[in-house]
């Protein structure tokens, strides 16, 4: 199983699928041909459904138009074998005769696989990636997740968290300050303000609901603006768990160095999903994407309060339990309608879902693998109109 870094990237919005991948891909391909005349790139299924919403062209242009023309061609009707989010570059000589060329597949999570090339882990950092095994390591030793993570990741990974939080924090404080109207025409208002500056109105219990709402609206408008967010696990569910530790860390006093400790052990959730499953709303839905956010931000929460390690796993089981079968349908292909209040609500969530299980001994009768199985299973039967190419669901009665 790979290292958690890869659940946590760095990257500008609005769409880790649709425009950090695609962005990768451009730049990969810069290099595979330089002296191109010009270049032309072919968007197909889910990404040329919802790319222009989600800015891949922008991405992929601003990249290959540095020294030389590029041309798109969107084909949404047509999904290549591998998975939904493919794309063919060509570089062409000065005669327009295409002289090389690569087709990319965009596989979630700002992953990017060649054509030919399989999802085997580029480094095993963990051996053992299900947290069955890993609760028993915990139960077994008295450690917690976050020090089975220690253990198996370089000790670079402290400092690389670190990043990750420094970056949450800023997406927050530019969010919660930042009005005006989102990108892409739907005329979509910034609400984060306005959700942070009633919240101060209210006391005790609503108070804290209100600004868990308002982290998360923050974060995801940045993302939406095209802003710079961390993927966790991915750009479309990037407010969850930054909304819960930052709410957790400045109404609880939590210490940074926990907070990275939470961070550890959500990535290590996530890391799981990743690798059993899918965290790709083109392969899986939004389940994939705000459910799996959600186990990640219940599984640190709990963890921050306390939790035994059966109470942990609970809560991220109960966390993307309840997300099973959400579909991804954005509107207009943006990642601004249902996506974003789904953050809020699901910050809501993984807090409610720590609470639970907090009241109980941890055990319960449906384990979190089970649930990661039930969502690759549930994902792979949702059409393809139901998984980010914006032909279902919501996405068409607007």
């Amino acid at each position: 199983m790979e290292s958690i870094k890869t659940i946590y990237k760095i990257g500008h919005g609005p769409s880790s699928s649709h425009t950090m991948g695609p962005l990768k891909a451009a730049q990969e391909f810069m290099k595979m041909s330089p002296d191109a005349g010009s270049r032309r790139v072919t968007l197909y299924g889910s990404l040329a459904a919802t790319g222009k919403g989600h800015m891949t062209d922008k991405a992929i242009l601003d990249e290959l138009t540095k020294y030389a023309p590029c041309e798109i061609v969107w084909k949404p009707d047509i999904f290549l074998s591998f998975h939904p989010n493919g794309m063919k570059f060509e570089a062409l000589d000065f005669d327009g005769k295409p002289y090389v060329e690569q087709t990319f597949y965009s596989i979630g999570g700002g992953d990017i696989l060649k054509e030919g090339e399989t999802r085997e882990p580029q480094r095993n950092v963990y051996d053992m990636h299900t947290i069955k095994d890993i609760l028993r390591w915990c139960e077994k030793s008295g450690k917690s997740y976050w020090e089975y993570v220690d253990q198996c990741e370089d000790s670079d990974v402290w400092d690389y968290l670190y990043q990750v939080w420094t970056v949450m924090k800023e997406a927050v404080l530019r969010g919660i300050e930042a009005e005006g109207v989102l990108p892409g025409g739907l005329g979509v208002r910034r609400k984060a303000v306005s959700y942070y500056v009633h919240a101060a109105g209210y006391n005790n219990s609503l108070k804290s609901r209100g600004l868990l709402y308002a982290y998360a609206l923050a974060v995801s408008e940045e993302n939406a603006s095209g802003g710079k967010i961390v993927t966790a696990p991915t750009c479309g569910s990037c407010g969850i768990v930054p909304a819960v530790l930052y709410h957790l860390h400045t109404s609880k006093d939590f210490s940074e160095k926990r907070i990275l400790r939470a961070l550890a052990t959500a990535g290590l959730f996530g890391a799981v999903v990743k690798h059993n499953a899918s965290v790709s709303g083109a392969e899986v839905g939004c389940q994939g994407e705000v459910g799996v956010a959600c186990a990640m931000a219940a599984a640190a929460a709990s963890q921050l309060f306390g939790g035994t390690p059966a109470q942990i796993e609970y809560s991220a089981e109960m966390g993307l339990e309840h997300h099973l079968g959400l579909t991804c349908d954005p509107v207009c292909g943006l990642v601004q309608i249902p996506c974003i209040e789904r953050n809020a609500y699901a910050a809501a969530r993984a807090l409610d879902a720590n609470l639970y299980s907090a009241f109980s001994d941890g055990k319960h009768s449906v384990s979190f693998d089970r649930i990661v199985e039930v969502m690759k299973q549930t994902g792979h039967d949702l059409p393809s109109l139901y998984k980010e190419t914006s032909q279902g669901g919501l996405a068409v009665i607007n």
